[in-house]
């Protein structure tokens, strides 16, 4: 079929893989940070000037990279929303990330509807600081002028495929991008644009949600552009996931999502009905705490990294000879204890000791992620397998316990840009539809990524006991806060 390249505009950077359409296998690699000014660097939620993205695409596809290549796919981080004018022009820069600007107007919004429940109804999710349809609210609450001149909605992916066009009348959006609007429900396929006027106070235009594997558009030089989608949905499909597959990310907080045939609307808004690239879904349920509990507890021993944590935890038993760890630190979403703090339990004077702490941090991270299964398998997600992700799961005290606490086969792939491969995967389904290769139900099927295969084997009943310890303490301390 040729070649393809698949683009992934992260928050920080743009890079291209640039793939072999039938295997998959990646050929050529470009990168480049975007051009950020101090603020927007140091991390904090900023404003950023779209036209950002673009510089570093043209720089990370520089020397010739997209020589050859036939189709583009375009993945980009979510939750960016960028207002346009009735002509096409900015309105005001990106609004990005997760913005605390933005939790009073999420509260709002909770109360206009008529509570957690109804959003649940409406669109699968409860609003939250960081999705588009909050930030509309705190728009049109305090930069009402920029409010009153939006007239077209775009998120990142959107906006970039538009641009690769040449800017047409006609704009797209995928429905994997579209489901993390908070204004577009996964269960009816469809928009609920009286959201957007609750956010925006107007209605707005919003770009026409197509198709997996159709494509956006073609450029005037005859590259096809793909439909594109965000990141966690082009990670999902770059990484091969497929049902009874869930994938644990591992960062400073937590997330387990998974792959399921239908919606799946849940009225304590504990799981957010996100749509993936294929037609499919991907639930998925956040919890507040994982690698932060593991930094936190580094830092209370004098450790100076995971690394020496993961090593004095390896010195311990399972079940941390009896210390139980619910990692709350900063709250809890999973379940939901937004104002509650951690707990240790299980002091006796054998268990003080510094590697059993270490244990219990790590047993109870992975314990709370497993809470986080739990509510979708509660829900019929059928789990037989777990991609694990996130620096952290290359530690081997991770990589010990957690097998036998999700009691299943945990897979650890190898670091490489799974959004790009993905967007690149798309970019082949929607190339080969287009010259009647490939059929528009079924993606090209790539290697899968090469990883650690690591099985509970005769562990599993041990760490069974220890997840059930871990539930026993966690009752105890927050009666019924855990139903699935």
């Amino acid at each position: 079929m040729g070649i393809v390249a698949g683009l992934d505009s992260s928050p920080e950077f743009t890079r291209i893989v640039v793939c072999d359409a039938d295997t998959g296998a990646v050929l050529r690699q470009g990168y480049a940070p975007h051009p950020l000014d101090g603020a927007e660097a140091s991390g904090r939620p900023a404003d950023v000037d779209p036209q950002a993205w673009l510089l570093s695409l043209g720089e990370a596809a520089g020397g010739g990279l997209l020589e050859g290549v036939q189709a583009i796919g375009v993945s980009a981080q979510q939750n960016a929303v960028v207002p346009l004018d009735s002509q096409g022009n900015t309105v005001r820069p990106a609004m990005v990330g997760g913005d605390r600007r933005a939790q009073v107007a999420a509260a709002d919004l909770v109360d206009a509807l008529g509570g957690r429940e109804a959003w649940a109804q409406a669109v699968g999710c409860v609003p939250q600081a960081a999705q588009p349809v909050t930030k509309l609210r705190w728009l049109a609450k305090n930069e009402p002028d920029a409010a009153a001149r939006t007239s077209v909605l775009l998120q990142a992916h959107d906006w970039l495929v538009w641009q690769l066009l040449g800017r047409p009348v006609r704009r797209t959006t995928d429905r994997g991008g579209a489901s993390g609007t908070g204004y577009w429900s996964a269960a009816i396929g469809g928009y609920r644009p009286e959201l957007v006027e609750l956010a925006l106070g107007h209605q707005a235009m919003l770009p026409e949600v197509i198709g997996p594997s159709d494509a956006a558009g073609t450029t005037p030089e005859g590259l096809l552009i793909s439909a594109g989608t965000g990141e966690t949905m082009a990670a999902a499909f770059g990484l091969g996931l497929g049902f009874g597959d869930a994938v644990v990310s591992l960062g400073a907080s937590g997330s387990v999502m998974a792959v399921h045939p239908e919606a799946l609307v849940d009225q304590s808004g504990m799981i957010t009905a996100l749509a993936d690239a294929t037609g499919m879904h991907l639930p998925v349920v956040t919890t507040l705490n994982a690698v932060r509990t593991l930094r936190g507890t580094a830092e209370l021993l004098g450790l100076s990294d995971l690394e020496s944590l993961s090593e004095l935890a390896m010195k311990s038993t399972p079940g941390s000879h009896g210390l139980v760890f619910l990692p709350y630190l900063e709250g809890e979403r999973t379940p939901n204890l937004p104002h509650t703090a951690g707990t240790l339990a299980g002091l006796r004077r054998e268990s003080m000791k510094a590697e059993h702490l270490a244990r219990a941090a790590f047993e109870g991270m992975l314990c709370g992620l497993a809470d986080a299964l739990d509510v979708l398998r509660g829900r019929g997600v059928e789990v037989r397998r777990i991609f694990l992700l996130g620096a952290a799961a290359e530690l081997p005290a991770v990589q010990a316990a957690a097998p036998a606490l999700f009691g299943v086969q945990v897979v650890v792939p190898q670091p490489a840009d799974y959004a790009a491969i993905g967007a690149a995967r798309q970019a082949a389904w929607a190339l080969g539809v287009s010259q009647g290769t490939l059929d528009p139900r079924n993606p090209p099927a790539w290697q899968g990524a090469a990883a650690q295969v690591l099985d509970p084997g005769e562990d599993l009943a041990v760490g069974q006991a220890v997840r059930q310890q871990y539930v026993s303490v966690r009752e105890q301390t927050h009666p019924g806060a855990f139903r699935v």
